[in-house]
């Protein structure tokens, strides 16, 4: 018993970081549709600036609104100067942000090294809470509860507010959105940088679970995307279902079935998409 509530919660714990890269992407790809292969540099990048920024503060919390701060900036920088050009361009999408990853992965190597690093947390959320036999990490327990605080507040903002309904406008028709006094632009802008900021979180969140190390971007950015093609493209409940799936599929294929650790992934997923190719949650 104590194996199978332990494989569920990590797989849970995992399902909730994936969700607030994922989260990014559903507003980036799934809302905008631009195919943002720099998501996964987002998530890196922003792991390495708040490692930088507690090892000079020793504050885990100005380390994630450093991460938030940087990461926002490049992402604006980057929707500016290129994508903002390349709308319903989708192979000059992947060419230019692919690019970019390279950039960025190079650029990490060569200012922070090829050695691991993991991100010092406050005391209070290390250590473990007994429950009977059971033990949980308290910073799984962090990570999810964040999760929580992110969906929430992203479904707020999206099905709540003006601003979500001006974003929802710009999605759907673009032209009729900018013909009744809505800033397409800016929208277009702040729904690009929420997203790289929602990554930047992930980002800092994983450091202190997964760690910090080259490559960690290429490795879970193809995650992300199935979260948000299985969930349902632009869907923020199919990102949330998506995520705790893959997070359990994934946690209990690797413990189960090691050699098999892909298939047990990637085959429920293709058998979802052959019967629903929307995704979930997806609109046709």
């Amino acid at each position: 018993m104590e194996f199978w509530v332990g494989q569920v919660f990590n797989g849970i714990s995992y399902g909730a970081l994936l969700f607030l890269l994922a989260g990014g992407l559903s507003l980036i790809f799934g809302m905008m549709r631009i195919v943002n292969m720099t998501h996964g540099s987002y998530y890196l990048l922003g792991g390495y600036v708040a490692l930088t920024v507690i090892s000079r503060v020793s504050n885990f919390w100005l380390g994630i609104l450093g991460a938030a701060l940087v990461i926002a900036l490049i992402g604006i920088g980057e929707w500016n100067a290129f994508l903002k050009r390349l709308g319903g361009q989708e192979l000059g999408q992947v060419l230019t942000t692919m690019g970019f990853a390279l950039i960025f992965q190079d650029l990490a190597l060569v200012i922070w090294g090829g050695d691991p690093y993991t991100i010092r947390v406050p005391a209070y959320l290390s250590g473990t809470w007994q429950v009977g036999n059971l033990f949980f990490p308290i910073y799984r327990v962090f990570i999810i509860g964040v999760a929580i605080v992110i969906a929430v507040a992203l479904w707020l903002v999206l099905e709540r507010t003006r601003i979500g309904a001006m974003m929802r406008a710009t999605v759907d028709d673009a032209e009729m959105a900018r013909g009744v006094g809505v800033n397409v632009y800016l929208i277009s802008m702040a729904v690009f940088s929420m997203g790289a900021v929602l990554a930047a979180l992930a980002g800092v969140v994983a450091g202190g679970f997964l760690g910090v190390a080259p490559g960690g971007d290429f490795e879970i950015l193809p995650y992300a995307f199935v979260v948000v093609i299985v969930g349902g493209m632009g869907s923020l409940k199919g990102a949330l279902v998506g995520s705790l799936m893959v997070g359990l599929l994934d946690n209990f294929g690797k413990a189960l079935f090691p050699e098999l650790s892909y298939f047990t992934l990637f085959a429920p997923m293709a058998a979802i998409l052959a019967v629903r190719p929307t995704g979930l949650f997806g609109r046709a």
